[in-house]
Order: C-alpha cells, then sequence, then structure tokens
C-alpha cells in the first residue's frame, strides 16, 4: 500500500523519534535457556523482527526476580550474569534500525516458582502465600534494579507489565485482590503498589528514560477489572509521565471465556479499548493490537483517534514483512494470522 499517510508518519514518544506507527507487541516464546540468560534463538528472533520495518520491538517480559518467573524459559532481568545478553538483546535490534524496549514483570499468582505470592493467599492455605509488606517493599525494588538493568544494556526504553492478570493487575483487580490494608479494598488502595511499583522505575532510571506500561483496561471476567476504574488508574499514571500506555484486555482466566473467544477472531478487538482509554488520558501515546492484519485496519484506527500506534504481536510472526509490505515494496500480499489457529498460545500453554 502506498495511501497510509499516518500509519508510516514518524511519532514522538518522549525523547525517541519513531520512523512509522508500528510497534511489535511483547510477545512471550519460550526461548530463552534454562537459566533465564538470552539464547541465540531469542537473539535469531529479535534480529528478524527488528529487520520487519517496525518502528519500535518490545521484548516479552522479563522477570524481576525468581519469585516473579512465569516459565522455566522466561528471561531474566536480574543478576549480573544477565547482563550481557541483555546487552547482546538490545544491540541486534538496534542495528537493524528499530527501537528496542525491554518489558519487567511478576507474574504473580501465574509465577512457576515453589513459592507464589500474589495480592491475597489461596484458599485453605494453598498457593499463592498472600503478600506480606516486606514481599511488597523488595518487589518495588526489584522492579526498579530491573529497570535499571535493562537501561545500563542499552534499551532506548522499559515497558512494565500491568496485563495478563500478571502481578500488578492482580493488585488492582477487584477480583485477585481481597486484602483488607492499605493496599485492598477501594480503588486508591488497589493502586497503591502499581503506583509504587512506576514511581520506583521511574526514580531508577531518571526523568529522560522512557517507561511505558502495558495496561490492562478490562478484564473480561464478572468482578473483574472495568473501564471505570483502568481509566482512574490511566490517568493516575498520565499525571506521573508515563511514556505511553500499550492497552490490551483479558487475563489467563477470561482467554477461554466465550466472550473473548469470540472477540479475538475479530480483526482490531481490542481497540474500542484502546479508544475509552485515550479518552481518558488524552495526552498520553495509546498503543493498540489485537490481531490487526492489515494496513487498512491499522490506518482506520489511527485516522479516528482511537490509537497513536500499532502493536503487532502474532500478526507479526505470521508475517515478519508486514511492515514492508504494506509500505507496498513488491514483496506480494500480507500473509494472514489464522484466527482460528491459536498454535502459538497452545504450545506456551504446554510449556513448549
Amino acid at each position: 500500500m502506498t495511501d497510509n499517510p499516518i500509519l508510516f508518519s514518524p511519532f514522538q514518544i518522549k525523547n525517541l523519534t519513531l520512523k512509522n506507527r508500528i510497534t511489535m507487541a511483547p510477545t512471550y516464546l519460550g526461548y530463552a535457556n534454562p537459566d533465564g540468560t538470552v539464547s541465540e534463538l531469542l537473539l535469531d528472533h529479535y534480529r528478524e523482527m527488528a529487520a520487519s520495518g517496525a518502528a519500535m520491538i518490545v521484548v516479552e517480559n522479563a522477570v524481576v526476580n525468581q519469585a516473579g518467573s512465569g516459565s522455566p524459559f522466561s528471561i531474566r532481568a536480574y543478576g549480573d550474569e544477565v547482563s550481557q545478553g541483555l546487552s547482546d538483546l538490545a544491540r541486534v535490534i538496534k542495528d537493524q534500525g528499530a527501537m528496542a524496549v525491554q518489558q519487567i514483570n511478576h507474574a504473580g499468582r501465574f509465577a512457576f516458582s515453589p513459592d507464589p505470592v500474589a495480592p491475597t493467599g489461596g484458599a485453605n492455605n494453598m498457593p499463592p502465600r498472600e503478600m506480606t509488606r516486606d514481599d511488597i517493599d523488595q518487589t518495588v525494588e526489584a522492579f526498579a534494579a530491573a529497570a535499571n538493568r535493562v537501561k545500563a544494556a542499552g534499551f532506548d526504553g522499559v515497558e512494565i507489565h500491568g496485563g495478563t492478570g500478571y502481578l500488578i493487575a492482580q493488585f488492582i483487580s477487584p477480583h485477585t485482590n481481597k486484602r483488607e490494608d492499605e493496599y485492598g479494598g477501594t480503588l486508591e488502595n488497589r493502586l497503591r503498589f502499581p503506583l509504587r511499583v512506576f514511581e520506583a522505575v521511574q526514580k531508577a532510571v531518571g526523568p529522560d528514560f522512557p517507561v511505558g506500561h502495558r495496561f490492562m483496561a478490562y478484564e473480561g471476567l464478572p468482578g473483574g477489572l472495568q473501564l471505570a476504574d483502568s481509566s482512574i488508574w490511566a490517568m493516575e499514571l498520565a499525571k506521573r509521565g508515563v511514556a505511553y500506555l500499550s492497552v490490551m484486555f483479558g487475563t489467563y482466566e477470561s482467554f477461554l471465556l466465550p466472550e473473548y473467544v469470540e472477540a479475538e477472531r475479530h480483526e482490531g478487538f481490542m481497540a474500542p479499548y484502546a479508544g475509552q482509554i485515550k479518552k481518558a488520558a488524552p495526552d498520553i501515546p495509546i498503543i493498540t493490537a489485537g490481531r490487526i492484519q492489515s494496513p487498512e485496519t491499522a490506518e482506520k484506527i489511527l485516522a479516528a483517534g482511537t490509537a497513536d500506534l500499532i502493536g503487532l504481536a502474532r500478526v507479526l510472526l505470521a508475517d515478519p514483512l508486514w511492515p514492508q509490505k504494506a509500505a507496498d515494496k513488491g514483496l506480494g500480499p500480507i500473509i494472514p494470522c489464522e484466527p482460528t489457529c491459536s498454535l502459538c498460545m497452545k504450545r506456551i500453554a504446554s510449556g513448549k
């Protein structure tokens, strides 16, 4: 295509100038070495993704401490032994002309850990264990240390994972946070830990280093996070200078529900939620994803002001030449991500 004036226009995120409006949304692969260090397979994959023509590549979540690992094959962002691999990862992305952002995360109750922790403990003393105030303080410090390591590795920015039902989302959601102290109950209390994490990360990396946020707008569960509350969360992050919000909906619990299964078959299915968050925080760059198969759909989303940037995840895996084909470089039609497949999700769910 050649008639996409917005999709291929530059965009500014803090001090970063993106060459177009296409980003790679973080997509977990399970390619890390068993010790959490960066593998050659990871380097090869992200080199290919960065060569796609996308302006910004957001690397899948790197865990901030051992208790927060969601998989035995997750990237680690703690321990000096991971630093070289993270530097190599940032370099291969930037060498291809893309901005490199590393996502950091704690899986909370979904952690692959002998001692998983969460805002609220499991029933009948079953895992996960309810986090103590010391656990909370140490986890805030772990996020800050991981962000500092990401910056030292040469990345252009860091993204805090607040989606998919992981720890930060668990604190915000009334479905998973049943605490009765200052970290539970009211929305103000449920936001206390997520905002502490953001502020600690921002302080660790300094005011000129972009801190983005993977942002859950709607949980898709009865009694879960709704747009009214997530809009307030967005406004609080905007007050604190968040670099961008990468908006999504759904968690591991809602991914199998009929509402979500039906929604994800449709192109751009997360865009309406991004549009609502854009209304709440109009001055913050908004990324939307959700099976945006065609450049025409991407352009319509941008032209409508629903979002400022397009995030491609599985779509970019299906065709790493999507951005170049969208720019009409004579490379043939875009290979679509098959809506009824979900093989990638099935393999991840089975630990492969």
